[in-house]
């Protein structure tokens, strides 16, 4: 028996259940999508499932309203798939693990899912519900951590309704009325390798910051590790002789790198001056990120084998003053809700390909003057240091519309409901309600869902009180709406 079975509301808990053990990382969602059509089959329900995996199923109104205003439930189905690096599991082939820890609900050492699993069995469980509530559409959308790719690909006319709740927020009682627009940035630097003058082949490992998601978070100043380690490396060769064989971490673009690595060869005599250097280096680096990263940890490790071809002195430096100079974190607040990054950018991953380095950067903003003035920031950076840079489009922002009739309903709901004043807000990451909004002028919409803590990294969690308040508060509203 699942520990979930004896959770309310069990109906939710159930489907949440059944979601755990489906693989559907961003890219991989065929099984989940085949689920939510077999769930609508099992309910006789009418659906679409268009070829992006995209499904819309469609619950008549409870009897008596049926002219009620028909409404959108819109969750997405893929899930960021992140593990710890001493944590043995295949997100393409195992259940994901839950654990309880108090009012909480987590996963052994990998990313949970309930972004955005939570909001999917909220919208099942109202599918199969006998409650009141006027015509539903429940759209399940797919691949949205990798860029909104599901919701960009929605057919026009898929959609009646002109009221859409969408449950993808992560803190109870706080409604999202506005988001963030976004655009990717691929930087690819040609590299030449030469036969190493140093004899000792070095690893060098940053290891337990938070990570992240890299809109959410951003404003923490949470530590980057790709940074971190960049830093230290271009730091330490202006002292010591250091010949880079690789520097990698990083894997989803809209997640704050964790880990990093970095191989380097060096004489062997330098070794015991390199260990003393990178010893005050970290603390130095504990010390200042001490506010908000607790656990850092550094090792370097001498490896017994053979030294490998190590990058020609030219393309280390580029590489080292390129990473260096690519911006991370806020690099602007908004000048009209307070406390709100507008724009930022995340360096969230190198990987070395035969001979080149391929980066990737993700920006974020909600003015789209500043965004652009992002992207061309990082085509300049690149430009300078001699590499390509492939920008694909990006996707809209949300502007908030304070007049809007579903954030009338949401805000006296929850006052009913939870016996507190709800707020709202914009917030600084994708919501697909921005591409909703362009595909579907009108379309008065509101976020709203449970509390999960630390997403897109292997400390998320879900708060289980809030998820049954979230779900009460979702079938008041469509009460009211009916």
């Amino acid at each position: 028996m699942s520990m979930l079975s004896d959770i309310e509301p069990a109906v939710l808990w159930n489907y949440f259940d059944q979601l755990r053990k489906i693989p559907r990382g961003s890219g991989e969602e065929k099984a989940v999508s085949d689920y939510i059509v077999s769930v609508a089959k099992k309910l006789n329900l009418d659906y679409e499932q268009d070829r992006t995996l995209n499904v819309v199923v469609r619950k008549p109104a409870r009897p008596g309203h049926e002219k009620a205003p028909a409404v959108v439930l819109q969750s997405h189905l893929d899930m960021v798939c992140e593990k710890n690096s001493d944590v043995e599991f295949d997100f393409k082939t195992d259940e994901i693990q839950v654990q309880r820890d108090g009012e909480w609900l987590t996963a052994d050492g990998t990313t949970l899912g309930a972004d955005n699993g939570i909001g999917v069995a909220a919208a099942l469980a109202v599918l199969e519900g006998d409650m009141i509530h006027g015509p539903i559409e429940a759209l399940f959308t797919v691949d949205e951590e990798r860029g909104l790719n599901g919701a960009m690909s929605i057919a026009p006319d898929l959609l009646k309704g002109r009221i859409l709740i969408n449950l993808d927020s992560e803190d109870i009682g706080v409604f999202s009325i506005g988001c963030a627009g976004g655009a990717d940035s691929h930087l690819t630097m040609p590299i030449r390798r030469e036969t190493a003058s140093g004899d000792t082949l070095v690893r060098l490992f940053i290891s337990g910051l938070r990570g992240g998601h890299s809109g959410v978070d951003i404003h923490e100043g949470r530590g980057n590790a790709l940074k971190i380690l960049n830093r230290l490396l271009y730091q330490a060769g202006k002292t010591i002789p250091i010949e880079l064989v690789s520097l990698m971490g990083g894997d989803k673009h809209n997640a704050i790198p964790r880990e990093a690595e970095a191989q380097v060869v060096i004489r062997s005599a330098d070794l015991s001056r390199m260990r003393d250097w990178f010893d005050k280096a970290m603390a130095d680096i504990r010390v200042e990120f001490s506010p908000v990263e607790k656990n850092i940890t550094f090792t370097l490790a001498k490896l017994e084998q053979a030294t490998p071809d190590v990058l020609v002195p030219e393309a280390q430096k580029t590489l080292l003053a390129l990473t260096f100079a690519l911006p991370h974190g806020p690099m602007a607040m908004s000048r009209t809700i307070k406390d709100l990054v507008e724009t930022s950018n995340n360096v969230a991953s190198i990987k070395f390909s035969g001979d080149q380095v391929n980066i990737h950067c993700s920006s974020r903003s909600s003015n789209d003057a500043a965004l652009q003035a992002t992207l061309d920031k990082l085509c300049a950076i690149a430009e300078l240091s001699g590499a390509s840079i492939e920008q694909p489009e990006g996707y809209p922002g949300w502007m908030p519309n304070l007049d809007s009739k579903i954030l009338k309903i949401a805000l006296d709901t929850y006052k009913e409901v939870a016996d507190e004043q709800a707020r709202y807000e914009a917030i600084h990451a994708g919501l697909e309600c921005g591409l909703i909004g362009v595909k579907y002028p009108g379309m008065d919409m509101i976020s709203i869902g449970p509390t999960i803590k630390h997403p897109h990294s292997p400390d998320e969690r879900v708060d289980i009180k809030s998820v049954e308040l979230f779900f009460r508060h979702l079938l008041r509203m469509l009460q009211v709406l009916a």
